[in-house]
């Protein structure tokens, strides 16, 4: 293991054009769990599955037990941005990365202070009444119960993520494709790139280095230059020690 996050220094060391592509193991060390692992959203049980209770079909038909899971699930508006979240975003601001492009909703990576995020399934700090598109963030909706209600119009507020039977936003997808296809350094974290169409993000890659850091083997090792299999906070945290010369 340390002898590959030296590895990982040192390409990103000789990277300019790094993009980094990640998913939900990106925000666990930050106490949000994700939804395929063992001990994730799905591994728990509900009156139905949580996939179809975050599906369209079902906010539509039953809002107040779709913001019932969502409030209690997938928001943690103080869950702190950790160590892959804030080594990314200094590796923007030191003119190396180029672009994250992001599986989570959480708005972390840019409580970190990354400026360049393409959100594939949206956000949770984005809201819009789904009558008069007027905006809400989180904490606006907080508060209503027993789910938001527009205080303009009346209609329902619906939060920007992409729920199951929705296709991602299209020039999110662009963007993140374009990125991708110009980098010289891709770093995938945290996602088990078994989910599509975000998973074939990767086909686009066409630059010198491949990483893939996760605690799971997935699908696509075969194809990067390098594999770390270990949590990807503590990873770039080691990463980030032996560029300061502590390691």
């Amino acid at each position: 293991m340390e002898e590959k996050i030296k590895q990982l220094a040192n390409i990103i060391k000789e990277g300019n054009n790094i993009v980094f592509f990640g998913g939900a193991g990106v925000s666990t060390e930050s106490g949000i769990p994700d939804f395929r692992s063992v001990d994730g959203l799905y591994g728990e049980e509900y009156d139905y599955p949580p996939e179809y209770i975050i599906s369209h079909t079902f906010y539509k038909r039953n809002p107040k037990e779709f913001y019932r899971f969502y409030f209690d699930k997938m928001i943690f508006p103080n869950a702190p941005a950790n160590a892959a979240h804030i080594y990314l975003a200094d590796l923007e601001k030191r003119g190396k990365l180029r672009a994250v492009v992001t599986q989570n909703i959480d708005g972390l990576h840019q409580k970190a202070g990354s400026k360049n995020v393409y959100e594939l399934h949206g956000s949770v700090l984005r809201n819009y009444c789904e009558k008069c598109a007027k905006f809400y963030s989180l904490d606006d909706i907080l508060t209503k119960t027993p789910y938001p209600v527009c205080d303009k119009c009346n209609g329902i507020i619906k939060p920007d993520v992409v729920l199951y039977e929705e296709g991602l936003p299209v020039d999110v997808l662009e963007n993140s494709i374009k990125a991708i296809a110009k980098a010289d350094v891709l770093i995938v974290g945290g996602t088990s790139l078994k989910v599509y169409p975000a998973a074939g993000l990767i086909n686009y890659f066409n630059g010198d280095k491949l990483v893939i850091i996760n605690k799971t083997p997935s699908p696509a090792d075969y194809q990067a230059d390098l594999v770390i299999n270990g949590p990807i906070g503590e990873v770039f945290k080691t990463v980030s020690q032996i560029e300061k010369g502590e390691l």
